[in-house]
């Protein structure tokens, strides 16, 4: 059973709280840090030279949290947010207006998520977000009404930049509309191609298509998936669906008249909520903001949580994730399969009944090979050395484990970055 404890945490300034999070959390960003060789590349004088120069207001809030991470060399190496080990997730995104709300589905393998939603005031604004990163965010709002979230890109390129939740966080930090927001995000390089949605109060948006290789690109969409105006990758955009899930959110959003209730409900259907949990990608939370109430919510099958800047609970709710559809939903999602005309792309093989046996038998390291085989399959890698150096790792921390071992899997799209941008 695949369950991930969901934290709600309150604390203004970096204390014994988040001491506590990264006590728990440490030991696994550590292990991934190291065994993707990012300690020293670069080390540890040229990431904080970086940080300096592009986010120069988070140095005394940086300098706090290395100080509360028992200033670990290693730990202060990947505090400064610099050239991370490459990470995707999937996700889907959308602003409507009367009033402002972004409603979005994040997809990950909830072992990978930290489950944290975190209330803060480090720098004068409170801030609401998921936590990631130890200290970033993959969505949030702040006190002044703007929200920040991304969807990935749908790129294979990897370059020289930071880890976009350490972005997001920073523009939430300092930023206080629109305008500031888009301007922060266009002199702040990130290291893989992603979608940044920003909206204030006012219901002013835009949509920011970061990526490492070109200029940062500002458009007026009102959504985003995972690619970035075209598609780059057909096999990923075929696995991921989407130009699928993009046409579904573009048909509902030209229906005239459409409720906010609907909308967020259509987030908990199909084709925008993923239950490839076992593939490692499945929607771990829908979060929902409201920012000219100062209001959020997450949902999730059958739980829901609201918090604000006004009335913010601390807590914990247990989420327990499923491959198969809970039957209050299945009408409704029947409805929604109909309504949304399926985009076609590039298919690729996969041989689901031995999936299926290996996940019946329980036999972790079966089980891990066939998951290598059929990402690999759907991403264009279905042989070559890349692909057969990552079954090796994956075979081998398997039999260690006794059980998958899900961070591996960046290796898939660390290793194609690096030969798309060769």
């Amino acid at each position: 059973m695949l369950q991930l404890n969901f934290h709600s945490i309150s604390e203004a300034k970096p204390g014994e709280k988040w001491q506590q999070l990264f006590q728990k959390h440490w030991p696994a960003y550590k292990a991934w840090f190291q065994s993707k060789g990012a300690v020293n590349n670069p080390p540890l004088s040229v990431a904080k030279a970086k940080l300096q120069e592009y986010m120069p207001k988070f140095v005394p809030t940086y300098e706090k949290l290395c100080k509360l991470g028992g200033n670990d060399p290693i730990a202060e190496r990947f505090l400064t947010g610099f050239q991370p080990p490459a990470y995707i997730s999937g996700c889907s995104q959308v602003i409507t207006q009367n009033p402002p709300m972004l409603v979005r589905n994040y997809d990950y393998h909830p072992h990978l998520s930290e489950g944290t939603l975190l209330n803060t005031s480090w720098n004068g604004k409170r801030v609401i977000g998921i936590n990631d990163c130890l200290w970033g965010l993959v969505d949030g709002m702040n006190s002044d009404g703007l929200v920040v979230s991304l969807t990935f890109g749908g790129r294979k390129v990897v370059g020289e930049g930071f880890g976009i939740p350490f972005i997001i966080r920073y523009v939430l930090e300092f930023c206080s509309n629109v305008e500031e927001a888009t301007e922060v995000l266009q002199q702040i390089p990130s290291h893989m191609a992603y979608n940044v949605m920003v909206l204030d109060k006012t219901g002013n948006h835009k949509l920011v298509q970061l990526a490492p290789d070109r200029k940062p690109i500002v458009t007026e969409m009102p959504l985003s998936t995972n690619h970035q105006g075209k598609v780059d990758w057909p096999q990923h955009a075929q696995f991921s669906k989407t130009l699928e899930r993009e046409a579904f959110i573009n048909k509902m959003i030209s229906e005239k008249e459409q409720e906010p209730k609907t909308i967020i409900n259509a987030f908990s259907k199909s084709p925008l909520f993923n239950r490839k949990y076992n593939e490692g990608f499945g929607t771990v939370y829908t979060s929902i903001y409201h920012p000219a109430d100062g209001k959020m919510q997450l949902k999730w099958d059958n739980r829901s949580l609201s918090q604000s800047f006004a009335d913010f609970e601390e807590g914990e709710i247990l989420i327990t994730y499923s491959e198969i559809i809970p039957a209050e939903k299945v009408s409704l999602q029947s409805t929604a399969i109909e309504t949304h005309q399926e985009v076609k792309t590039p298919t690729a093989s996969t041989d689901w009944e031995a999936y299926g046996k290996s996940w019946a038998t329980q036999e972790p390291v079966e089980l891990a090979q066939m998951v290598v085989k059929t990402i690999g399959a759907a991403m264009g890698i279905s042989d070559g050395p890349i692909l057969e150096n990552i079954m090796k790792e994956m075979t081998s921390e398997s039999k260690k484990r006794g059980q998958i071992p899900w961070e591996m899997l960046a290796d898939i799209w660390s290793s194609l970055g690096k030969a798309g941008k060769e």
